[in-house]
C-alpha cells in the first residue's frame, strides 16, 4: 500500500553528515560541500548507487562499501557529464547533415513546396498533424530570416523546405523522415549507406537520446526505455555486442552515421579515450553493454 512522503528538506551539512553516516569518506569537507551545492544531493545519487553494498539479494544494504570515496562518485558523475557532451556533439553533426539530405532531395523533387502537400507522403502518415505542428513553431520562431520572410512574402507560416527544416526540432525531423514515400526514404538513406527502415529507428532512437542529453540526465549505465530494432548482421549482435539496450550501441550508431560524412574518426578517439578511463573495471563495461575487447569491436575500429 502507499504510504505519504514524509522525509524532511535538510541542509547541505545535513546531507553530508548522512553520507557519512553511511560510510562514505569525505576528504575534503569543503569540496563536498561545494559539490552538493553545485550539483544536488539528489542527482548524485545516481552516481554512488554503484558503490552501495549488497546483501545475499543484491539489493542496496544503505551503506557503502569500505573505503568509497566522495571523490569517486564526482569522478563517475564528471565521466558521465562529458560522455553525454560527446553524444551531444555527434548527434549535432548527424542532425545536420541529414536536415540538408532531406532538403535537398525534397527541394529537387517536389520544388519549394512539397512538403507542404500530402500527396507527397505515406498515406497512412498524418501529414495535416505534422504540418499543423511545425507550421506552429515557425510562427512562434523570433528567427530573422523568418521575419524577413513574413513581411516579403504571402503564405506565412508557410516556408520552403529549405528554411521549414531550419525550423524543425530533431523530433520533427524524424517524423518528417519518417512519413516520406517509401522511395524518398529510400533515396536519402542510401546516401548514408544504410537501409531506410534503419534509418527511421535510429532517428527514432536518437531523438530520445538527445533529450537525456539536452535534460542532463544520466546516459552511462541507463538501460534504454527506446531502444534501436534488432539489426540482422552479427556484428550488432550478441556476444559482439552485449546488448541493445545500453549506450554502447548508442556510440556504434553514432560512429556508423558519423562515417557516412567523413567526420567520426576524431570523435571516435575522443570517446575511447573517455571510456578508456573508466572500464578497466568489469562492472562498468557491462553497466555500458561493451564487450571485453570493445576497441577491436568491428564497427566500432
Amino acid at each position: 500500500m502507499a504510504i505519504p512522503y514524509s522525509k524532511p528538506a535538510i541542509s547541505f551539512t545535513e546531507q553530508l553528515n548522512l553520507l557519512q553516516g553511511r560510510g562514505l569518506v569525505v576528504d575534503n569537507q569543503d569540496f563536498a560541500l561545494n559539490q552538493l551545492a553545485s550539483i544536488s544531493y539528489y542527482r548524485l545519487s545516481a552516481y554512488w548507487h554503484p558503490f552501495w553494498e549488497r546483501d545475499e539479494h543484491g539489493n542496496p544494504t544503505g551503506q557503502f562499501r569500505p573505503e568509497t570515496t566522495f571523490s569517486e562518485v564526482i569522478k563517475l558523475y564528471e565521466f558521465d557529464r562529458h560522455l553525454r557532451l560527446l553524444v551531444m556533439d555527434a548527434i549535432e553533426r548527424i542532425e545536420v547533415h541529414i536536415r540538408t539530405l532531406v532538403t535537398y532531395h525534397m527541394g529537387q523533387r517536389y520544388n519549394a513546396f512539397g512538403h507542404t502537400d500530402s500527396a507527397n507522403f505515406h498515406p497512412r502518415f498524418n501529414h495535416a498533424l505534422w504540418l499543423s505542428k511545425l507550421e506552429d513553431d515557425i510562427a512562434k520562431s523570433k528567427d530573422v530570416f523568418i521575419e524577413h520572410y513574413k513581411n516579403k512574402y504571402d503564405g506565412f507560416p508557410r516556408l520552403p523546405i529549405w528554411m521549414s527544416t531550419e525550423v524543425m526540432s530533431f523530433g520533427s525531423l524524424s517524423i518528417f523522415y519518417k512519413g516520406l514515400n517509401n522511395e524518398d526514404k529510400r533515396q536519402i538513406a542510401s546516401q548514408l549507406g544504410i537501409h531506410h527502415k534503419r534509418l527511421k529507428d535510429w532517428l527514432h532512437t536518437l531523438t530520445y537520446i538527445r533529450n537525456i542529453c539536452a535534460h542532463h540526465s544520466r546516459l552511462w549505465n541507463r538501460e534504454l526505455a527506446i531502444r534501436p530494432e534488432t539489426v540482422r548482421d552479427s556484428a550488432w549482435n550478441a556476444p559482439v555486442t552485449p546488448r541493445q539496450d545500453r549506450v554502447f550501441y548508442i556510440l556504434i550508431i553514432l560512429r556508423v552515421l558519423l562515417r557516412s560524412n567523413h567526420n567520426g574518426d576524431h570523435w571516435a578517439e575522443r570517446c575511447s579515450e573517455l571510456l578508456e578511463t573508466l572500464v578497466s573495471e568489469k562492472k562498468y563495461r557491462i553497466a555500458m553493454g561493451l564487450p571485453e575487447n570493445w576497441k577491436e569491436h568491428p564497427i566500432w575500429r
